[in-house]
């Protein structure tokens, strides 16, 4: 139900994703007029709600309010019965980003250690492959202990995609000396250079906003409210492509010309900065997988999203980021929001 297009995106983006995919099954949760165009979907059971959060309702709406919504129900199928057993393993939701994070710390609770989940998504860089940046949106203001547990959460999830068991991580800053940036920036700085020297990261430094796209580091760790603005400048990039390539195509026969011939080399780099390809940010230091994808997507967009979360649940992910986190957690410093006796569970 949720994003900007709801059902008119997600149902032909799970229609194509379980024609792509004959081992995976699906749960579908939303009003039953919404989803009465998949009534006989093979490897698809439908969940009805009666409630939907909108992309402009409060936090406090979607917890206290819409108790029966499709993000709210969709969530809670990531939890266990008595016998260990859950209705799904990955939840998908293009909804409210601030709800969704809400509901499901609510619902799912987070891991001993983490104070607060952070979303990571992928970027791709100069090298060819992917940096991963977190926290995308859902903490605006952090602690610097909130930036060290994203970095532990980071590299777990780089070790558990990548198999990188070493992955350096990069701490956002306006430049790379120590001296540079605000307080709690520096003394994020202090927390990550003490957890690489007990072995506990792999921590290069600090970086700034071009070595995301240079590929610096495996990992880069910032506030969400930095950590968004830049995710949406990368997703500008298509766009901005795009119009340039339409309007050199208008313009005189050898413009049109010198377009036709450097077409091929710009509809790649078109391809590699679309940030469709890289829908679906995982919610990390949840107690289940859950992944967020924009609002805005189109069914191209939430189907990657699909993607990525069913990659997840069949390669363990959540088990391994939580032996991650926990090994790395027991020695680490208490966040500013729990006793440091926490990181013993």
């Amino acid at each position: 139900m949720g994003g900007d297009h709801g059902p008119s995106v997600t149902l032909p983006a799970c229609r194509a994703f379980l024609d792509a995919h004959p081992l995976a099954d699906l749960v579908l949760v939303g009003t039953e007029a919404a989803l009465a165009p998949a009534a006989g979907w093979a490897r698809c059971n439908r969940v009805v709600a009666t409630e939907v959060v909108s992309m402009d309702d409060a936090v406090e709406v979607a917890l206290r309010r819409k108790r029966d919504s499709s993000m709210r129900v969709a969530i809670a199928q990531l939890k266990a019965d008595d016998n260990g057993h859950s209705a799904a393993d990955a939840c998908v939701s293009a909804g409210n980003t601030g709800a969704l994070m809400a509901v499901a710390r609510y619902v799912l609770k987070t891991f001993a250690g983490i104070d607060r989940p952070a979303i990571a998504a992928l970027l791709p860089n100069a090298r060819g492959g992917f940096t991963k940046v977190l926290d995308l949106g859902a903490n605006v203001d952090c602690e610097a202990e909130h930036l060290l547990q994203f970095a532990v959460m980071g590299s777990a999830l780089v070790s558990a995609l990548d198999g990188n068991e070493d992955p350096s991580v990069g701490l956002l800053n306006i430049g790379e000396e120590t001296i540079k940036g605000s307080e709690t920036i520096k003394r994020a700085g202090e927390l990550l250079r003490a957890a690489a020297a007990a072995g506990q990261i792999n921590f290069h430094g600090n970086v700034e906003g071009n070595d995301i796209f240079k590929g610096t580091t495996d990992l880069v760790v910032c506030d969400g409210f930095v950590g968004n603005v830049a995710l949406k400048t990368s997703e500008g990039l298509a766009g901005m492509l795009t119009q340039m390539i339409r309007e050199e195509f208008s313009r005189t026969p050898l413009t049109r010309l010198a377009a036709l011939v450097a077409l091929p080399v710009l509809k790649r780099f078109k391809s590699r900065v679309d940030h469709r390809r890289y829908s679906g940010g995982a919610l990390l230091g949840l107690r289940g997988l859950v992944f967020k994808a924009h609002g805005s997507s189109d069914a191209y967009a939430f189907g990657r999203a699909l993607e990525r979360a069913y990659d997840a649940a069949r390669n363990r992910l959540l088990d391994r980021v939580h032996d991650r986190i926990r090994a790395t957690l027991a020695a680490a410093p208490a966040g500013p929001d729990e006793p440091a006796a926490a990181h013993a569970a």
